[in-house]
């Protein structure tokens, strides 16, 4: 069996980024940057992954995986010091070989490092070096080869005219035999304009003790992205953002315009659904077959089952069944379920309810904390007084009730099968089944009251 391991590196402030969080935490479609690059570690079957934290550490070590663990720089020496301070990690992997990643290089993929750790394998390789080939190779470190396998990488900087003209460009992605990585881990100095560690020093030195060295260039020259600014990220996002769709598109998928669209990679969608323009899924979104979501609409979390309907809504983990029409301007909070043929009209609001089949809530309504059954009718302006400034209770509507215009159901109540209550009322005590429920006061006209 295998012995992979990995170690990410995500200590950065990214000072450009003019951001309070650490750069890694910078998100590309709501995501993580670090996420994306332990997502392609677990598809290419490596589970055991050190993280190398410094700026804000703790905010970094919150959203990692428990089985993950750790090690700080305190002080950002170069990409050497960081993987040195994982010494604990690697001597504890050390009949294995280790992959050193960038936390902020999102587009690094599964195929990637499972390719080059197959090449790095076979050839028996103390360093594999991730490489990409670009049209413009300006500002990266070019790959200079001889008939043995990688002789160097030169920096833009120091590359002479015929360096320069090379476009095979490094990925700052290694994988290591982790024994050879230690014997000279630690023989890197920081003698240069930036007083760093430089990891890829080590190839110098692994060359001087006769150990081989070689480059795997990737299929995907987006390995070599990264994000140093605002408008990188930006970049990352867009680039993303247009594979996810591009796979949805050969799924099956109909955009009528991609203006404002924007779709997390694990959100599903089956064929046959039109995604309208501005509409956002976040999260592990599935939408099935058929339905029509959009415009300006937003799912998170969320699973939409076929056939469903979705205008200018919002919905946060919640279920949405198959032939529901909702909206315009719906909002579905955490822990609902609408259940088949469902009818939410504009300016409705449900939260953390029940709402049963083919039950209509046609407009200017609030549902909250409650269960509600088949074939209820809401008219318009009703409200689900749930809480009451301490605690929350909830309401029961059974089947086929009418809930009239403007009726207040003050919670805990019950409205019994085909019960009715009468426009206006507000109501706090159960409503038997079959009956109509009237709690208002009786009109009285004071005639001359204007004078």
């Amino acid at each position: 069996m295998s012995n992979k391991s990995a170690i990410i590196l995500a200590a950065g402030k990214g000072t450009r980024m003019k951001s309070d969080l650490p750069k890694v935490l910078c998100e590309v479609l709501f995501k993580p940057m670090i996420n994306w690059v332990i997502d392609a570690c677990h598809n290419a079957d490596i589970n055991n992954i050190c993280a190398v934290t410094g700026y804000k550490s703790e905010l970094v070590e919150n959203i990692l995986e428990d089985n993950i663990s750790t090690a700080i720089q305190k002080e950002q020496k170069g990409t050497g010091h960081a993987v040195m301070m994982a010494k604990n990690f690697l001597e504890k992997n050390i009949d294995g070989d280790v992959i050193v990643l960038c936390g902020d290089a999102p587009f690094m993929d599964s195929t990637t490092i499972q390719n080059a750790y197959d090449m790095h394998k076979k050839q028996n390789n103390a360093i594999t070096v991730i490489t990409a080939r670009l049209d413009d190779p300006t500002g990266y470190g070019r790959i200079v080869r001889n008939r043995y396998g990688l002789e160097r990488i030169v920096e833009q900087k120091d590359a002479s005219n015929n360096e320069l003209l090379i476009n095979e460009v490094n990925s700052g992605a290694y994988w290591f035999n982790v024994k050879y990585l230690l014997e000279v881990l630690f023989d890197i100095d920081d003698s240069n304009s930036q007083g760093e560690y430089y990891l890829p020093d080590t190839i110098a030195l692994s060359l001087a003790k006769g150990r081989k060295v070689n480059a795997y260039i990737s299929d995907n020259p987006d390995v070599i992205l990264g994000a140093n600014s605002r408008r990188d990220l930006c970049n990352l996002n867009a680039i993303a953002n247009r594979r996810v769709i591009d796979n949805h598109f050969d799924n099956g998928v109909e955009f009528v315009s991609l203006d404002g669209v924007l779709i997390s990679p694990e959100v599903k969608i089956g064929k046959g659904t039109v995604i309208l323009p501005s509409t956002i899924l976040k999260g592990t979104t599935e939408i099935g077959s058929g339905c029509s979501i959009g415009p300006n609409s937003l799912v998170q979390n969320s699973k939409i089952e076929n056939n469903v309907v979705f205008n200018a809504s919002q919905c946060y983990n919640s279920f949405i069944a198959s032939n529901v029409t909702i909206g315009p301007f719906c909002h579905i909070r955490p822990n609902s379920t609408i259940k088949e043929g469902v009818h939410l009209g504009d300016f409705v609001e449900i939260k953390n309810s029940v709402v049963g089949e083919n039950t209509h809530v046609s407009h200017l309504t609030y549902v909250g904390d409650s269960d509600v059954g088949k074939n209820v009718n809401f008219g318009c302006g009703v409200v689900t007084v749930n809480y009451n400034g301490k605690t929350k209770a909830r309401c029961t509507i059974e089947d086929d009730a009418f809930i009239g215009c403007n009726t207040n159901l003050v919670a805990p109540v019950k409205v019994g099968k085909r019960g009715y209550t009468a426009a206006g009322s507000t109501i706090t005590e159960d409503v038997p089944d079959a009956s109509l429920a009237i709690a208002r006061s009786r009109q009285i006209n004071k005639e001359g009251y204007n004078k």
